[in-house]
Formats: C-alpha cells, structure tokens, sequence
C-alpha cells in the first residue's frame, strides 16, 4: 500500500450569473506526494493549470495563493494535467490522504464536469483532519486549522500555506505525526456530490458600505472598499478559525 497526499487551489465565478452549478470551484493547482509503506516520500507532483470555465482568477484569490492570471496562462489546462496526475498516481494500491474532503469531492466534480474516467482513481482514503481534531479534542463538528495543527504539533512553517504542493507537504507532516493503528481509510462514492442549487441569499455589498458609512459619518475611500470586501471574501475560506479555548 501506498499513499497519494493531495491538496488543491481553486477559482471561482465572480458573480451568481456566471457561476456554472456543476462546477462552483474550478482546480487551479494540484500539489502532491506519494509515499511508501514506511511513508518515505518516493515521488512528488506540483501544477499549476489554466482554467477554462472561470477564465480569470479572482482578486482575492491571487491574494491568498499567489497565483496569478499570468502565471496560468502558459500551463496545461485541467484535462492535460489530470492525466499527468494520473500517471502519477499510477496503478498500484493507493489511499489518499486528504486535508478535509473538500478537496476530494472538488477533484471528483471537476472530473465530472470535464468528463473525464474516474475507474482507476483511488477511492480509498483518509480525512486527516478529521482526526486531527479529534486528537486536540475538538468539540463534535468543530474541525482543526491546517496552520493551527501545525502550531501545536512544534512542525516548522518554512514555505507559504495556501499553495498546494506546499500544503501537501505539511499535510503529509501532520499524517506522519499522528498515524496509529486505530486509523482506519474509508471509502468515497462521488455519488453521494450533490449539487446545490442557487443560493436565494446574496451579500447585500452596496447596503454593507452604506451601512459602515453611517456607523462612522463618513463616506469610505475605495482602498477601505476593497478592504471590507477582502476581508469578507478571506473569512469565507475558514482561514483564521480557531478553537474557541484559544
């Protein structure tokens, strides 16, 4: 048995009409490791990919991962890459290993929407942050932080989170910090995705500003805008939770 530790960047439509509901979050990045059965990493994978569907990448999403339209428009586009990845991933036993199951359930709707086989991928896998935050004894529900596991396990942060082959990495980490025996991988079925509907409920940004205006007496400059809607947009990736006994 071998295991494939993935994690992955996305866009994102920049507004409700041009979001495609079979594709909300389009992978803009895939970053990997495989190891053996002593989890010494034996092969590595790192690509960044053109998107296609939400041709240019969100502002704020350049600000989180460092990717830019410039940086993608020379590279493969997410076909080419996914079976490169493939290749990868080759054909022996394999469990994934995965940061929350978010990212497994976006590759496998990706796929879908691309139309792309998914026989040979493994559907074997281990949700490590799930037992991560059972392990900080997190309360029922509450998940653990990428940034704040590796803080309480003493792993060094040498490279920027929030790339994919470097949160691979810390991920791959954590797993090696934490595996037992007791840790047991399960099985994905991608059919279980649903897809969601329309949300019937919007940020109101116009009515946001306004209101900020009046708290303060006085018109916001645009940089305080931008600001406001960044930090809106950055609180939505989860990104600076932490347990409440912090």
């Amino acid at each position: 048995m071998k295991y494939i530790i993935f994690d992955l960047e996305f866009n994102q439509s920049c507004n409700k009409e041009d979001k495609v509901l079979q594709l909300p979050f389009e992978i803009i990045q895939i970053g990997a490791l495989k190891l053996d059965e002593n989890f010494k990493t034996i092969s590595t994978f790192n690509k960044l990919i053109k998107p296609t569907v939400y041709k240019y990448i969100l502002p704020y999403i350049q600000e989180l991962t460092k990717i830019t339209d410039k940086m993608v428009s020379t590279s493969q586009n997410f076909i080419e890459v996914y079976y490169d990845f493939m290749n990868f991933i080759g054909k022996e036993d394999i469990t994934f290993i995965i940061w929350g199951t978010v990212d497994l359930k976006e590759l496998y709707k990706n796929i879908l929407y691309f139309e792309l086989p998914i026989e040979n991928l493994p559907k074997l896998y281990i949700d490590i942050q799930d037992y991560a935050s059972k392990y900080f004894k997190l309360p029922s529900g509450k998940r653990i932080g990428l940034k704040n596991a590796l803080d309480f396990l003493n792993i060094s942060i040498s490279d920027e989170l929030h790339d994919a082959f470097n949160d691979a990495y810390y991920t791959t980490e954590i797993f090696k910090k934490l595996y037992n025996d007791s840790i047991e991988a399960k099985t994905y079925s991608h059919n279980t995705i649903r897809i969601k509907s329309e949300p019937k409920k919007i940020i109101d940004y116009d009515g946001l500003i306004i209101q900020i205006e009046k708290m303060y007496n006085r018109k916001l400059t645009s940089e305080e805008i931008s600001m406001i809607k960044l930090a809106y947009n950055m609180g939505k990736t989860n990104q600076f939770l932490k347990p409440l006994n912090e």
